[in-house]
């Protein structure tokens, strides 16, 4: 297995309220599986599966709903790797490597994290100085590195 199959392919999303841009207010939603652990929405790229399908897909999957459009894509894969106990469940990659998409969901959208493979049990919207003190330590660097991008671009 090569460097590059180490990192499984995903997409990560940074979704803004219906209410944007007037208030940047950023999804962050729980996990149901470790306690007080906040992350954005994100998903592995199916084989054969076009990236902006992959968001999409994943979208409905984690929140229930497909309804947003794409404000902005950061300009290139960005990866991380798994904290010792994630990376024995998720053998046989070390990390991930991901796209990520800045979302706006539309006025039509409803969220509803009661979907057939539930990853969360809550969310909510925050402010973009809020989220980075909310979220899991691991994926940290990468999601300032995102943030302060989509923010330099004008978009957060």
């Amino acid at each position: 297995m090569n460097k590059k199959d180490l990192y499984r392919p995903n997409v990560a999303m940074i979704i803004v309220s219906n209410n944007y841009p007037e208030k940047k207010e950023i999804f962050i939603a729980q996990r149901n599986d470790m306690i007080d652990m906040w992350q954005f929405p994100q998903g592995g790229i199916d084989s054969g599966e076009e990236v902006h399908e992959a968001l999409f897909r994943e979208l409905e999957e984690e929140i229930g709903t497909y309804k947003a459009k794409i404000v902005g894509e950061y300009p290139e894969w960005i990866s991380y790797d798994f904290p010792d106990k994630i990376a024995k469940k998720m053998k046989p990659y070390k990390g991930q490597t991901q796209r990520y998409f800045l979302l706006k969901l539309k006025k039509s959208a409803v969220i509803n994290l009661d979907t057939k493979h539930p990853e969360f049990d809550e969310y909510k919207f925050v402010s973009v100085d809020e989220v980075l003190g909310l979220t899991v330590s691991f994926k940290k660097d990468v999601y300032e590195k995102v943030i302060k991008y989509f923010v330099k671009e004008g978009l957060l």
